[in-house]
């Protein structure tokens, strides 16, 4: 472990208690689709091991667990929440980190996960562009049906990505793009707004920097996130005034200047984000009008 991640798993609280054959959260969330209208996803996020790259920003290790699953619980997972959630056309599979690491997703489970995705339109799943190789293609062809791999970007700007603990650069990025396009996979990438040591002016700019980079690298689909505190270390940063979280306004321009090139879909991630208001009586206008954006893709 180096000194950074050191820093980073000192500062953490504990993790949360989780069943190994229940999916930590599931809900059917609408968007707007590959098809070009508003959709359903039955999204579902996986109980599985943590992801052993930790970075700076994240918090997705409060709902994992410190060992591989056993087999047959990932199925397990799938189908009960597949036995809460409406129909759908498309499937989100987050397992808080990445799904072709086989210490997170055990290879032996991948045949029955196949079975139960054969029916979707698309199966969206998350992975490092470094763990991206013949096994997205293989999986694939095995679940037989169009598989999107969403790739954590979080930003083109290689001094800020140096400091995220992400141990990738944007050259891995874009061969990992080139790879999933070469053997017809989709590819969604995360782009971080406002990350640490960052203004809210360059967040803006940065951000937007960002979608470029990864519509240029081919993909087609970005999610903007607010960076947020919340996992020890940023609370850290926060009290040493290298980092604030950004404001809506600024996620709502990033939106407005991408849209309008019309290169792909961009969606702002909301999840609790009335925290970044520019003005608390007036979060509500600012909310509806991110909604407008992501369901609509057209700038008003």
């Amino acid at each position: 472990m180096n000194q950074v991640t050191a820093g980073i798993v000192a500062a953490r609280g504990q993790k949360n208690a989780v069943d190994l054959w229940r999916p930590y959260h599931y809900l059917s969330e609408p968007e707007f689709s590959r098809f070009g209208c508003v959709e359903d996803v039955a999204t579902i996020f996986l109980t599985n091991r943590e992801c052993p790259f930790r970075c700076l920003m994240c918090d997705l290790w409060k709902n994992t667990t410190d060992e591989t699953v056993p087999v047959g619980a990932i199925p397990s997972q799938i189908d009960w929440a597949l036995r809460q959630l409406p129909p759908a056309r498309h499937i989100k599979l987050y397992n808080s980190g990445n799904f072709f690491d086989p210490k997170a997703i055990p290879l032996a489970d991948w045949p029955a996960i196949a079975d139960r995705l054969r029916d979707f339109d698309t199966v969206i799943v998350e992975n490092h562009p470094n763990l991206c190789g013949d096994s997205c293609a293989e999986f694939q062809q095995l679940c037989e049906t169009q598989l999107e791999v969403a790739l954590g970007l979080e930003t083109a700007h290689a001094e800020t990505l140096s400091k995220l603990n992400k141990q990738m650069t944007i050259t891995d990025f874009a061969r990992a793009c080139a790879f999933l396009l070469k053997n017809q996979i989709l590819i969604r990438a995360f782009v971080l707004l406002k990350p640490p040591g960052t203004s809210e002016e360059q967040g803006v700019v940065r951000a937007i920097d960002s979608v470029r980079f990864a519509f240029d690298c081919g993909v087609s689909c970005c999610a903007v996130i607010p960076v947020r505190a919340g996992n020890g270390i940023m609370e850290q940063l926060q009290s040493a005034g290298e980092f604030s979280p950004p404001r809506l306004s600024s996620l709502e321009s990033v939106l407005n200047e991408t849209l309008s090139w019309k290169r792909g879909r961009v969606f702002a991630d909301l999840w609790d984000a009335r925290q970044f208001a520019d003005d608390r009586d007036f979060a509500d206008e600012q909310l509806n009008r991110l909604v407008a954006l992501n369901f609509t893709q057209q700038i008003s």
